[in-house]
């Protein structure tokens, strides 16, 4: 055997198991970002619901909302935009529930790979997808009049936070589609879910009007304290609590869901 692959072989088992584990995320991310490359109604369909309701709420509910000294488009913004992030994330939930009832997962374990790759590359991809969405959704409420106080270091902070987010949701969307048996359940699993933290939040109406019951609720999980934050940096009102505790809340999931996915991943490919 010449030097040339002695030596190769020596670089490649120096290599550690986190090295192997970033480099094939990153080729199996590429792969899912691939997909939506070449499916772009998927970043379209992601955006289309979230814009439906932004027009539907400025233009028809926003004259009967009051939220005082913050114009309603203004308010809106924050919440369409987090809504759009959660419902984004079901994505991982679908192709993941795919990716095993179609049996794509069998083939990947006859490779030298790690095994927690496919689902940090699917998880990868999915905040690639969100982040191109959440700025089509941006551009598309400057149309309708948002009018941004936001600086540099407000729109940083808006977007690490949104990047956090979606990488919440999308570890939670894993596990939906780790435990869903079918692909068809997997398309409604995270919008039983996501659906009702939405609209139980502060994203299309001040808390202050909702049932005590309610605004309990709506005032202390983690979508309105996410919705918050942004909305403050957006439009230049004091984040308050709201801004460490939306940190806090996204990485304590992320803490939290990303040993269970992978436990319930290994699991599916024993």
């Amino acid at each position: 055997m010449s030097r040339h692959y002695i030596n190769s072989d020596i670089k490649t088992e120096s290599r550690s198991r986190i090295f192997w584990l970033f480099s094939d995320s990153w080729v199996l991310a590429k792969r899912s970002i691939r997909h939506i490359t070449r499916n772009l109604d998927q970043l379209f369909s992601v955006a289309l619901f979230p814009i439906m309701f932004f027009l539907l709420f400025r233009y028809v509910f926003g004259g009967a909302i009051d939220t005082g000294s913050i114009s309603y488009v203004n308010f809106l913004v924050a919440g369409i935009f987090v809504q759009m992030l959660a419902f984004g994330a079901n994505y991982t939930t679908m192709n993941l529930a795919i990716d095993l009832q179609r049996g794509i997962i069998n083939r990947f374990k006859s490779l030298p790979i790690s095994r927690s790759a496919l689902l940090i590359g699917h998880v990868g991809a999915d905040l690639v997808r969100n982040m191109i969405t959440g700025l089509i959704v941006i551009g598309v409420s400057f149309l309708v009049g948002f009018q941004p106080a936001a600086g540099f270091i407000d729109w940083v902070l808006i977007f690490v936070l949104a990047a956090l987010f979606s990488l919440a949701i999308s570890w939670i969307s894993a596990i939906m589609g780790l435990i869903v048996k079918s692909i068809e359940a997997a398309q409604w699993t995270g919008f039983i879910v996501i659906f009702p933290l939405t609209f139980v939040s502060s994203a299309f109406v001040p808390t202050e009007t909702m049932p005590f019951a309610l605004r309990l609720f709506a005032e202390n999980q983690p979508l309105t304290h996410v919705i918050e934050a942004i909305r403050s940096w957006l439009v230049g009102t004091p984040v308050g609590d709201s801004g460490w505790l939306a940190f806090a809340w996204c990485i304590g999931i992320i803490i939290i869901t990303v040993p269970i996915a992978t436990w319930l991943f290994k699991r599916q490919t024993l």
